[in-house]
């Protein structure tokens, strides 16, 4: 997979979680085979006023690449400004969050609010494309409700306003976590860009994995609640998927329980 003019070792990506994915996790991940990582979710504005608490959440290790900055915000100059900050820094890409659903968030007119508003979220994209060194990707959600689902008219707009690829979560934003992910859609937006497609949401397995790339034919796999406490997702799903590129059988080696140890303590020291 390519995004821009990156070259992405393969189409596994660790999708970001406040208070999950940082910079330790990150790593671990990273060394199970996961291909693409993002940091946690900032907030444009928290860069721009300098708030203290924001700058640990911009740290990035040089094992970490290819790896994207999501930046959250509604304010267009704003958004622009601050992808240009980042966009000096060792990242490789700039990623906007137009799906959190959690309601501080979405009250503010960001996140999965932005579904709702397509004209401010293309001027978003549009301003920090145009402002960005670097490749701009985009992660949305299904619709913001079951009524609203505009998931393919909104990955047409940010293809078009500048999006170098985008991540799709099959849920809404009433949705938040529960029910099952609709894959249906994501073949949907597969086939009206031609930008890369990752899509987000309900893999939890090796098996999951294979059943989401048959069924919606997208580019990449963002893996995000499967991996909490479960690094070895990755390198299972890459196992997985050699083998089904081969004709075999599907055959996962799973951790053993000092290795699971181990991990959990390295994982300590590193925090």
């Amino acid at each position: 997979m390519k995004i821009g003019n990156v070259e992405i070792e393969n189409s596994l990506a660790l999708g970001p979680m406040a208070g999950v994915t940082d910079l330790p996790f990150r790593l671990l991940c990273k060394e199970q085979g996961c291909g693409m990582l993002y940091t946690e979710m900032v907030s444009a504005k928290a860069i721009l006023y300098k708030n203290k608490n924001t700058n640990i959440l911009l740290n990035i290790d040089k094992a970490e690449h290819p790896i994207a900055v999501q930046l959250f915000g509604s304010d267009p100059d704003i958004m622009a400004e601050i992808g240009a900050k980042v966009a000096e820094g060792p990242c490789d890409f700039i990623d906007i969050n137009m799906g959190c659903p959690v309601p501080k968030v979405v009250n503010n007119g960001e996140g999965s609010a932005l579904m709702k508003t397509p004209e401010l979220a293309a001027e978003i994209i549009r301003k920090v494309s145009q402002a960005s060194s670097k490749p701009l990707t985009v992660k949305f959600r299904k619709g913001f409700t079951e009524d609203t689902v505009n998931a393919v008219e909104f990955a047409k707009m940010a293809e078009q306003n500048g999006a170098a690829a985008i991540a799709v979560h099959e849920r809404t934003r009433e949705q938040y976590y529960s029910g099952k992910a609709d894959w249906d859609i994501i073949a949907q937006v597969k086939e009206a860009v031609t930008i890369p497609v990752i899509a987000s949401g309900d893999i939890f397995s090796a098996e999951d994995a294979i059943k989401c790339l048959e069924q919606t034919k997208c580019d990449g796999l963002m893996l995000a609640r499967g991996v909490r406490g479960n690094p070895w997702l990755f390198a299972e799903i890459k196992q997985a998927l050699m083998q089904y590129a081969a004709g075999e059988e599907i055959q996962i080696s799973k951790p053993q329980l000092s290795e699971v140890v181990e991990m959990i303590r390295r994982h300590g020291r590193m925090q």
